[in-house]
């Protein structure tokens, strides 16, 4: 048998467990609401060259893929388990059994890892929350999408209806049209189905009111059956508590923002000071997409190394702010051709630091160019450290953060040589550091940092609402079992 015979039937044989692996991961995601994950990221819904590829992920710990041969003995184990509400990771579970020296079998380590979601410590699966898009934008269908994937066990957020201005004839089909394809994301996955009699966008079975409001004292939720809800505010309109306490109407519960709050409205970036969020807290902010991108990376770096001040540069996409064709714009330079310029424009970024992480006292300032691209942005950041350290260094301890740390589901990490801006569009991460751009000289260093403005960000910001609304569910294992 050649080289390529080989390779080809050990293709094969990975795909067939791979196949098998699906109806599993589905049974435990619908049935016991347990999500799968592999290395932070969810197999739920993959197809088996997705759950093959994202194995290959594994490359970047020990220099060698991680098979499904590996893991599926895992997933056989979790069957097995009187499982609660939980996300469980394969890949943190293959990887703490190869280091563990006690010689237990694949079913007693499971057993063990995962002990805080089995049995008597089970927490209750939660109740459905409402949860309503004010504003249907580029956000505000990413996050519909994100919302909608991730009522597929029936719990945790459910979306119940959207508010937008009218628009003219059919203007909900336009809008699941929109919903429906996306330029840059891609196909919805799955099916959606117009009730223009019933104003209602039918998505993979959830039915989502389309409400025709020009203000938010023109709705009273409690008509449509919400209660209770989370209302996310994705047009930007309203940034202070004033304006966003206008949404606290019948139905409404809390109010998330997704732009940085002004005043005393709280900023937060999940991962770094959800935790802090108050339980009476009525409204808060999820802060910028690049305040997001760039607050993880600079924590793990205080965290590690202490950081003395910084300037964080953003290459960032064009945005629907500006104007596809030279045209009156109010703001400076934005409205020249976003297609055809670099624009040098402000970012609130580096001030906004200080409201997500205010223990960071290091200056951090800040600025911004608008590139013509539509998707994926990269911040450039600067640091002074309190103490002096390699590349090498820097660059293992960043690897391991992706994989182990509580910041692993805000920081990728990629080694891929040639790795360009398009390669991360639909990332879920906050951003990603480019480990090949990584520069260290003494006590400075400089991170580049990609980051999918749109699709990385909606994933944080359902991240904060699943958070307030308590559907939030532990990962397991720890990093020590």
């Amino acid at each position: 048998m050649t080289v390529n015979d080989d390779s080809f039937t050990n293709w094969k044989n990975r795909e067939e467990i791979a196949e098998s692996m699906i109806p599993l991961i589905g049974k435990l995601h619908r049935e016991q609401d347990v999500t799968v994950l592999l290395h932070s990221r969810s197999l739920v819904n993959k197809s088996v060259v997705s759950i093959l590829k994202t194995h290959r992920f594994a490359r970047q710990i020990a220099g060698e893929e991680l098979s499904v041969t590996e893991t599926m003995p895992f997933l056989k184990a979790l069957t097995t388990l009187d499982l609660g509400p939980s996300q469980i990771d394969l890949g943190m579970l293959a990887t703490l059994y190869q280091a563990d020296e006690r010689g237990l079998s694949v079913e007693e380590f499971t057993a063990e890892a995962v002990a805080g979601a089995t049995g008597a410590n089970k927490i209750d699966r939660r109740e459905p929350r409402d949860v309503v898009l004010y504003g249907f934008g580029r956000i505000g269908r990413l996050v519909a999408r994100l919302l909608i994937e991730k009522a597929g066990s029936g719990n945790g957020l459910r979306l119940r209806a959207i508010v937008v201005r009218g628009g003219g004839a059919q203007d909900i089909v336009k809008r699941a049209s929109l919903l429906r394809r996306d330029s840059i994301h891609g196909q919805f996955q799955g099916t959606i189905t117009v009730d223009e009699d019933n104003s209602t966008i039918i998505a993979n079975g959830n039915a989502v009111k389309v409400i025709y409001a020009d203000d938010p004292s023109q709705v009273d939720y409690t008509e449509y059956g919400i209660r209770d809800a989370i209302l996310i505010d994705n047009t930007g309109k309203w940034r202070d508590r004033a304006g966003l306490s206008e949404h606290l109407r019948p139905g409404i519960e809390k109010v998330v923002l997704t732009a940085p709050g002004k005043g005393d409205v709280p900023n937060i970036v999940h991962g770094v000071n959800h935790d802090t969020i108050k339980p009476d807290e009525q409204i808060l902010s999820c802060a910028s997409c690049t305040t997001n991108a760039i607050v993880p990376p600079l924590k793990a770096m205080d965290d590690e190394y202490g950081v003395l001040r910084g300037h964080v540069e953003t290459v960032h996409s064009f945005t629907n702010d500006q104007n596809l064709l030279d045209n009156y714009h109010k703001a400076e330079r934005r409205g020249r051709s976003a297609p055809l310029n670099m624009v040098i424009t402000e970012t609130g970024a580096a001030s906004a630091v200080a409201k997500a992480l205010p223990d960071l006292k290091a200056p951090i300032s800040g600025s911004s160019i608008r590139v013509p691209v539509p998707d994926v942005s990269i911040a450039i950041l600067n640091l002074q450290l309190a103490r002096e350290t390699t590349r090498e260094e820097v660059h293992d301890y960043l690897r391991d953060v992706s994989l182990t740390s509580p910041l692993k589901r805000q920081i990728d990490f990629t080694t891929a040589p040639d790795a360009v801006s398009s390669d991360f569009i639909g990332s879920r991460h906050a951003s990603i550091v480019d480990a090949g751009a990584l520069k260290v000289d003494g006590d400075n260093a400089i991170l580049y940092l990609w980051y999918d403005n749109e699709f990385g960000y909606s994933c944080q910001v359902v991240r904060v609402v699943q958070y307030v609304s308590g559907v939030e569910y532990p990962t397991y294992p720890a990093t020590a079992v």
